[in-house]
């Protein structure tokens, strides 16, 4: 399961400058008056404007920070109201600071306080319009959206009621057609109910949004990343157009093998894969169904989740394993509040957002991870990114308020993945869960299951924001919001509904990050971006591996070199933050394709004569 990044409240982001408002005679006199108000400003106003706002937003975003907190670790009626409060307040804020900061568009200030102006233009995940009703109104929204994630739960033919996360795991484990079938449609009927309320949120976060300049919600989101909105729309096609023949050819070779276990009757050589199959409960990564596609003789003669068990590893210590590989880099180790603040289990007594998550409250040394952590080798891989979360916020903690984020927000979700790049046979020798390194024979097997989770995301993280912005646009209507969201499953991953679904389902509210709010593309991004950052520090710390067999663990060298674009936070354009590391101002996912090459050139091979595409 993918985290979420929450900064804070505000959600303050790296962004271009906001786009002009439309060019009619309301726009062009309000403009004039603006070009006349702005006359009367100076540098010195701005920066006495940033300075009293940065005040402002420290305080904003620890009280908002705390209420959000409490709500996700204790969800009851009294702390989503707590957190609709704080989300309201930091919500008005930043569209208080957004509207002044406006004001400087045409003084001339220095490059430094023009960035802090343009971020805080930028500062809104899910802007709210300048009314003060539908800006309570749009805070409850999420609140409520929110809770009935946390609370979401499903009662089972057999009478028992079962949790997302039991759910899941029975989807990761379970080989029965019927049942995955009934965990699957058990989950998506706790998003019917979303749908009026996403839709009211929608129509929120596009007026909020034209308030600041935008066309809709989806236009301001895109226009994050230092580049113009459709310039960024167009480099992720770019980018998904490097990966999408390796993503073809591994979807090829698991159909077909998932015909041979359910039967082609079930699984259609010439059609998209049912998305119960697949191991997860949004067909978004296929890992846990490697042992239906793995290639023979390629058992590395481990299972991490095994010798987690037979090593002792319980939740807390599988914490303090992934925080011993930052360590080793030269990194500080976590506070002492870390371990007494974080959550790491389901409380048996109320209900909590067990979505992994990574929290920095106070942006010193308040940082924390919230995840019901099972006992999994993939749950020690979710460890590492969360930890890299934390670790990110502590690098630029000292940089201004405003800077205090990644590069931009794929970087964020990247950098633990990086990490768990190198949680390779060698590491996990060093560390002494396994006691032998297999030999290259085995490298397949190895691959393969990194692809079945990594190279399976990739369309998915890239199909999420794409139907959020044909919503936010207008192109997807309410009455097609779950067809709409069939078809671009179909379209980037070949993956269909097992069932004939309701247009009313709302099944895109069954994946947290659409009623959460979250944007999705930086997922997609960082799954470009963590093989880029990991070739790139296997060259500073001398490997002389593959890639693929490449760890930096104990390298301070490669430490070094992470911690100096870490530090920068979002102080410079994310181009300026890649080329410190990676040399190059430019995504490029080569590294992905240099990575998998020996599996690319065996999964060529074992599709001979077989119907791909879908």
């Amino acid at each position: 399961m993918k985290s979420t990044f929450k900064l804070t409240t505000v959600a303050i982001l790296v962004a271009a400058s906001i786009s002009a408002c439309n060019g009619d005679s309301t726009a062009k006199n309000d403009t004039q008056a603006t070009n006349t108000a702005s006359q009367a400003l100076t540098a010195q106003d701005a920066e006495k404007f940033l300075t009293e706002t940065a005040k402002e937003m420290v305080q904003l975003n620890l009280e908002g920070s705390r209420a959000a907190w409490i709500n996700s670790n204790f969800i009851t009626e009294d702390t989503s109201a707590l957190a609709a409060a704080a989300d309201q307040k930091s919500t008005e804020a930043g569209v208080r600071f957004a509207m002044a900061a406006a004001k400087f568009d045409h003084v001339d200030v220095s490059a430094d306080q023009r960035r802090k102006l343009n971020i805080l233009k930028q500062s809104l995940v899910m802007p709210a319009p300048q009314d003060s009703a539908k800006s309570a109104e749009l805070a409850k929204i999420g609140a409520e959206l929110n809770s009935m994630y946390g609370k979401g739960n499903y009662t089972t033919k057999a009478g028992d009621t079962l949790s997302l996360g039991q759910m899941t795991a029975k989807m990761a484990t379970s080989r029965d057609y019927d049942e995955l079938l009934e965990m699957w449609q058990g989950w998506r009927t706790i998003s019917p109910d979303m749908k009026p309320l996403y839709i009211r949120q929608a129509e929120l976060g596009n007026e909020g949004a034209q308030g600041l300049g935008y066309p809709d919600l989806g236009a301001m989101w895109r226009s994050n990343y230092d580049m113009p909105a459709d310039e960024f729309a167009k480099e992720l096609d770019r980018l998904w157009g490097q990966v999408k023949p390796l993503y073809d050819d591994l979807h090829c070779y698991v159909r077909s093998e998932l015909g041979e276990t359910y039967g082609e009757d079930k699984v259609p050589q010439d059609q998209p894969i049912p998305a119960h199959l697949l191991g997860n409960m949004w067909a978004q990564s296929w890992g846990n169904i490697y042992d239906l596609v793995a290639p023979e003789n390629a058992d590395p003669g481990y299972d991490v989740t095994q010798q987690l068990a037979a090593n002792n590893y319980d939740e807390i210590k599988m914490v303090k394993g992934a925080e011993g590989f930052f360590t080793s880099l030269g990194f500080e180790a976590l506070p002492e509040t870390f371990w007494q603040r974080s959550l790491f289990t389901k409380p048996a007594d109320r209900d909590v957002v067990c979505h992994a998550s990574a929290w920095d409250l106070d942006a010193k040394d308040d940082i924390r991870i919230k995840m019901c952590i099972q006992k999994t080798g993939e749950e020690f891989s979710v460890i590492h990114h969360e930890l890299g979360h934390n670790f990110y916020q502590r690098a630029y903690q000292n940089q201004p308020v405003y800077y205090q984020n990644s590069a931009n927000d794929g970087f964020h979700e990247a950098i633990g993945d990086t990490i768990a790049l190198s949680v390779t046979p060698k590491y996990l020798k060093e560390i002494g869960l396994i006691d032998t390194i297999p030999d290259e024979s085995k490298d397949i097997g190895l691959l393969m299951k990194m692809a079945l989770e990594k190279i399976a995301f990739i369309p998915f993280g890239l199909m999420v924001d794409q139907w959020r912005w044909k919503v936010y646009s207008g192109e997807v209507t309410p009455e097609n919001y779950n067809t709409a969201w069939w078809e671009l499953r179909e379209k980037y991953q070949g993956v269909t509904a097992p069932v004939e679904r309701d247009a009313n389902a709302f099944d895109p509210g069954a994946k947290y990050h659409v009623p959460g709010g979250v944007p999705y593309s930086r997922y997609f991004l960082a799954h470009i971006q963590q093989f880029e950052f990991h070739r790139a520090l296997c060259e500073i710390s001398g490997n002389t591996d593959p890639i693929h067999r490449c760890s930096i663990y104990n390298n301070k060298d490669a430490g070094t070199a992470l911690n100096t674009m870490l530090e920068m936070g979002s102080s410079k354009p994310w181009q300026e933050a890649y080329k410190v590391l990676t040399g190059n101002e430019q995504m490029d996912a080569t590294a992905i394709i240099d990575y998998f090459a020996p599996l690319h050139s065996w999964l060529k091979e074992k599709n001979q004569g077989k119907q791909c595409g879908f």
